[in-house]
């Protein structure tokens, strides 16, 4: 049952990202029919057609690598300046220029003119290639909404000032996790009366308003003498201890020990949570977070590389590819001790967090991506704009065409990237327990 489970797994994330790849493009599509502008292709996937379908001037259907998506808008390339459509070039790039922009007016048919994307507004190409991420990063919004709101947020956890358990005795840290013996003394928790769900409101005249506090204060406490007050059923009650001096780790290092307070109590957690306004929040974050990993990537696949030859060990935080995602997936639904809940929620957050990435990295102003047709089109309305101030004559369209050798050289980067990291997740994959 393992096997199928993991089966499972993953089954659910490739088809929750075909999905999305599916809507990606349909918001292309959608906006770009919206404004007039004609499609003749809506394909999911790479490779060869395995399935298609006209309906009216559109072509549907599904290719062999269910890796990405893509919808064919006529006119993305306008002509050159003199109105050419192709001409003999010598140099490599302007060769590639000029048989780029003959192959895109193939498909142009006289009746076409009107609605050629190149001739649309610039704000109207704008929505057309924002619509495809933006629909990415809506599903993130509405799959991080859900969870928040419902089971709160894995990402958020939160130690409140709240008594959650006790320790019965004072263990030597060296031996923690053995049974009390008659000759440990009693916690000081216990010689207090503390019960479980005791608030923490002061420790010795010093109100707290979080476990930070409290247990910095405990540990501080080295001359023993202790007032708890808490609060209980509404009550509010004054507990008087000793807190035991005991060596225990400093800093997180569990070689370095040091003579602290101790109480014998551990903090209630829980997740955070909320509605619209704290899911936005949380995505603002995520945002920074995105921009500043996007900014490392080519860093951190490097770093996948050299784990993949066996020079360093594969970073658990790093990126990884969708084969990674699907892995994980498998491991999720396949392990036993996680209930059937935390499975959903693992789920939701990895397809929502693919979702919000793609979108975000579709953003990044270079050609082939989304984000490249859109910083053209707001350079044409600046362009335009400065020269109407100036009273100059209209400058045209921009000729995305001129950047193609650029996004040749930043589609092969993205191409020997994604490589790596599907290397990487073959050979040295992340698990669920890193």
């Amino acid at each position: 049952m393992t096997a199928v489970y993991y089966a499972l797994g993953v089954l659910i994330f490739v088809l929750a990202m075909v999905i999305s790849i599916a809507l990606h493009e349909m918001g292309h599509m959608v906006w770009a029919k919206r404004f007039g502008g004609k499609v003749t292709q809506f394909f999911v996937g790479f490779g060869n057609t395995i399935w298609s379908r006209r309906i009216g001037e559109t072509e549907y259907g599904f290719k062999s690598i269910p890796l990405g998506g893509f919808v064919k808008i006529v006119g993305m390339l306008p002509p050159d300046r003199e109105g050419h459509l192709r001409q003999s070039n010598t140099g490599m790039f302007t060769q590639l220029i000029s048989d780029a922009r003959a192959a895109e007016w193939e498909l142009v048919q006289p009746e076409d003119e009107p609605r050629l994307f190149y001739k649309m507004s610039w704000w109207k190409k704008v929505i057309v290639m924002a619509a495809g991420p933006m629909v990415n990063i809506i599903i993130a919004l509405f799959i991080f909404l859900g969870v928040f709101a419902t089971y709160g947020n894995p990402g958020d956890v939160r130690t409140l000032p709240v008594v959650d358990s006790m320790s019965a005795c004072v263990v030597p840290y060296e031996e923690s996790g053995r049974e009390c013996t008659a000759d440990d003394p009693v916690s000081p928790a216990v010689q207090a009366g503390l019960e479980i769900g005791d608030e923490i409101v002061a420790f010795n005249g010093v109100e707290v308003t979080s476990w930070q506090q409290v247990s910095g204060l405990i540990r501080a406490n080295n001359d023993g003498e202790a007032e708890i007050v808490v609060r209980r059923g509404g009550e509010t009650l004054a507990l008087h201890t000793n807190t035991l001096v005991t060596p225990r780790p400093t800093g997180g290092d569990a070689a370095q020990l040091t003579e602290v307070g101790f109480l014998g109590v551990s903090p209630r957690t829980e997740l955070g949570s909320g509605g619209l306004f704290y899911t936005l929040g949380q995505m603002g974050e995520m945002t920074t977070r995105t921009v500043e990993a996007m900014a490392t990537l080519p860093a951190k696949v490097y770093d996948v590389g050299q784990a993949i030859i066996g020079v360093e060990e594969r970073d658990p935080e790093g990126p990884m590819s969708v084969v990674g995602g699907g892995r994980l997936a498998g491991e999720t639904t396949s392990h036993e001790a996680f209930p059937v809940k935390d499975k959903a929620v693992f789920l939701l957050m990895l397809i929502a967090g693919f979702n919000f990435f793609i979108g975000m990295f579709n953003f990044i102003p270079l050609l082939p991506l989304d984000g490249g047709h859109i910083a053209g089109a707001l350079w044409e309305a600046i362009r335009r704009g400065w020269a109407r101030l100036r009273r100059r004559p209209d400058p045209g369209h921009v000729d995305v065409a001129k950047l193609l050798p650029i996004a040749y050289v930043v589609a092969g980067c993205f191409l020997v990237m994604s490589v790596v990291l599907i290397l990487g997740d073959l050979i040295v994959p992340i698990h669920l327990a890193g």
